[in-house]
């Protein structure tokens, strides 16, 4: 018997994209779990080429069915349903086989799809799953037993033919899951190691694997709103008796000034930065014509500035020594980017102490690295001792 192992760590892709039919929507996949490819035989009359799957638990408890299964469904590559695939994995060779699967919404139901390359034309010994198979809720404990499959192969040991090399489809139907299901752990599919597994499912996510690191969106970033205190009126940039004034900013923990963190959305990129605060009340100008540029020249245009006016100064009070996010909001930048450069444009000069509305350009921003800045932003009360 050949042991079951796994390349690397078992890593759940959580994605939940738009398919290309209408009436699909992928709620997670994992597509890094490998095992080394059965033996073969070579049937000389037939000229066909057998392999006996490596037994699983249920050899013990079923006794071959008899069953033969002529026609399983098929997809014409991997890369057709992982992007990127071979360039995710690495490798693509036949000492070993990778074993991917994806979650579904289709028609009113949930389907695991079940992926696996035939490593012959007629693969003996096979099993897929029967009542044990479910996705649990892990927030409300409710159960989604498996219906039924396709092929019809539930609660069976089975062979199934197709020709080797060609990528087989196995489909597992469970009820349809709520729209408020977050995380499922996934039961009863031993050929995949699916005993347990949890998959998170979040219908606002999306993802692409690339250079073997899970691509995906975040949420829409939460941030304390400031309160207005003032409001412009007849706003005139050399009069500072005219402009906006806020107080309760979104304060953080003392970071460098200009530390910058960014969250990726399927509508927007929102660009945290961090800001220092020298005196108990001070002017800011944030926004306007800043963007983003890629390594391929395009631009992406700074939509808006959260919570704050967009392209005009404004106060913020607050106390000396403390820091806190403005938010800049942008077009939404693709997931396969690496880097980003960060251009301010210089403002237009303004009557003031000590005025200044200065450009500023940051090359080659590792985009990974921004986002795991998220966690330098969360609320940090102002703390005091006198």
């Amino acid at each position: 018997m050949k042991r079951i192992v796994t390349l690397s760590l078992v890593a759940i892709a959580c994605l939940a994209v738009q398919a290309q039919d209408k009436n699909v929507t992928v709620l997670a996949q994992g597509n890094r779990y490998w095992i080394p490819t059965p033996p073969t035989s070579l049937d000389k009359k037939t000229k066909k080429t057998i392999a006996v799957w490596p037994r699983t638990e249920k050899d013990d408890w079923f006794e071959p069915s008899g069953l033969v299964v002529d026609h399983v469904p098929t997809v014409s590559s991997f890369a057709e349903v992982f992007p990127d695939y071979v360039d995710f994995l690495g490798h693509d060779d036949d000492q070993y086989m990778p074993m991917p699967w994806r979650l579904t919404e289709e028609n009113g139901e949930t389907v695991l799809h079940c992926y696996l390359k035939m490593p012959a034309d007629i693969v003996g010994n096979f099993w897929l799953t029967d009542e044990e198979g479910c996705l649990l809720d892990k927030e409300t404990g409710i159960s989604y037993r498996a219906r039924r499959t396709e092929p019809d192969c539930y609660y069976k040991r089975f062979a199934f033919k197709g020709k080797k090399g060609d990528i087989v489809d196995f489909k597992i139907f469970f009820p349809k899951l709520p729209e408020t299901t977050k995380k499922v752990a996934i039961y009863g599919v031993p050929n995949w190691q699916l005993r347990g597994i949890e998959a998170v499912i979040n219908r606002q996510l999306s993802g692409l694997v690339y250079h073997g690191t899970v691509q995906y969106y975040d949420n829409i970033p939460e941030f304390h709103h400031p309160t207005q205190i003032v409001e412009a009126k007849d706003y005139d940039k050399d009069n500072f008796f005219t402009w906006s004034e806020y107080k309760y900013a979104h304060l953080i923990k003392p970071i460098p000034e200009g530390t910058m963190a960014m969250w990726l959305t399927p509508d927007a990129t929102y660009l945290a930065l961090a800001t220092e605060m020298n005196w108990r009340r001070e002017y800011f100008g944030r926004g306007g014509s800043t963007i983003l540029i890629d390594k391929q020249g395009h631009q992406y245009k700074c939509k808006g500035v959260m919570d704050y006016p967009d392209d005009t100064l404004f106060w913020v009070q607050g106390m000396s020594g403390d820091y806190f996010a403005i938010v800049l909001i942008f077009e939404p930048l693709p997931l396969t980017l690496d880097t980003i450069t960060y251009i301010v444009p210089e403002g237009e000069p303004f009557k003031a102490n000590f005025a200044n509305w200065s450009g500023e350009v940051k090359s080659d921003i590792s985009i990974k690295e921004l986002r795991d800045n998220q966690k330098l932003f969360e609320y940090f009360p102002r703390r005091i001792v006198e």
